[in-house]
């Protein structure tokens, strides 16, 4: 037996796999795609790269409609989600409009590609208490003046206030933040710009933030960041993440989420408190009003089940 045998496994690609790279750098600089976006996109074309050579396709220009559908059965047959599907399905028309548009292909062989239609679910949410006890247990944890408990209560804090996301968040510099308005100027998808407010208690995390946490953190090496690591970087959205699963962890009853849940949380209890549907828009930089309206579903489905639990007539 041999101890400690490093296995590298070849990356499944076709002949032709120079324009997935030239793929790769239009989603990049050309569209603005976020790293988390460019990099599903190309988990998705591997996949069918793979599969496409299993079934003895050497090059993009050999790709029929017929190899797409199957490809979308065989991730059907195994256990593919219809959200899967759907997603696999828009990344692989995304990259053939794409390489007929700029002459790399002389034909588009997924213009007739259909995914099964995606089945919308509701998004886990916290209860307005659960929100209020998360952020009190964050606060007990930061009265230690450890940096990182400091940190992390400013994080949540921001994350509810503002329902901004994870990747925006990292992203923030100190100068990004108008402490005397109590607004952020947040880079979103596709680098669009916008002005997000936050609140009294956000605002009084991040002042003990920065005034007694960050400078027990801050290196040669953390810029202009305002949220930084143990080791003085740039804080890693993984980082927070954990961090939100851990102070959750320790609260009774509540759903298992990340800083999205707590995206998901604030947006459905601003239209609870009667937020205009526009205006969450705005606030979380969706694009289509129609991402927004998942969470007046949200509060409709809580609503119904109140009326179900308490009203004698249900």
């Amino acid at each position: 037996m041999v101890d400690n045998l490093c296995v590298v496994t070849r990356v499944p690609q076709l002949a032709d796999s120079a324009t997935v790279a030239a793929y790769e750098r239009h989603l990049r600089s050309e569209r603005s795609r976020s790293e988390h976006t460019v990099r599903g996109y190309l988990t998705d074309l591997r996949s069918l790269e793979a599969f496409l050579q299993e079934q003895g396709v050497d090059a993009w220009t050999e790709v029929t409609l017929a190899d797409l559908r199957s490809w979308l059965a065989h991730l059907d047959a195994a256990g593919a989600s219809r959200a899967t599907l759907a997603r696999r399905s828009a990344a692989v028309r995304g990259f053939f409009a794409w390489a007929t548009r700029t002459g790399k292909l002389n034909r588009d062989p997924s213009q007739r590609l259909v995914a099964p239609k995606r089945t919308r679910t509701l998004p886990d949410v916290l209860r307005r208490e659960q929100a209020s006890d998360l952020l009190g247990i964050a606060g007990v944890a930061a009265d230690d003046a450890d940096p990182v408990h400091q940190r992390d209560r400013a994080v949540l804090e921001l994350l509810y206030a503002s329902g901004i996301r994870v990747g925006e968040l990292v992203g923030l510099d100190i100068d990004d933040v108008d402490r005397r308005q109590q607004l952020m100027r947040v880079i979103g998808k596709g680098d669009k710009e916008r002005t997000v407010p936050y609140g009294r208690p956000a605002a009084e995390a991040l002042d003990v933030w920065l005034t007694a946490g960050r400078p027990q953190l801050v290196t040669a090496r953390s810029g202009p960041a305002l949220f930084l690591g143990r080791r003085g970087g740039r804080v890693d959205p993984r980082t927070v993440r954990s961090s939100v699963h851990q102070l959750l962890g320790e609260l009774d009853g509540a759903p298992d989420l990340g800083p999205h849940g707590l995206r998901h949380s604030a947006a459905t209890h601003l239209l609870e408190g009667g937020a205009d549907i526009r205006m969450v828009q705005e606030l979380l930089g969706h694009a289509s009003l129609a991402t927004t309206q998942v969470y007046t579903h949200v509060s409709v489905e809580r609503l119904r089940r109140s009326f179900n639990q308490a009203h004698p007539r249900a």
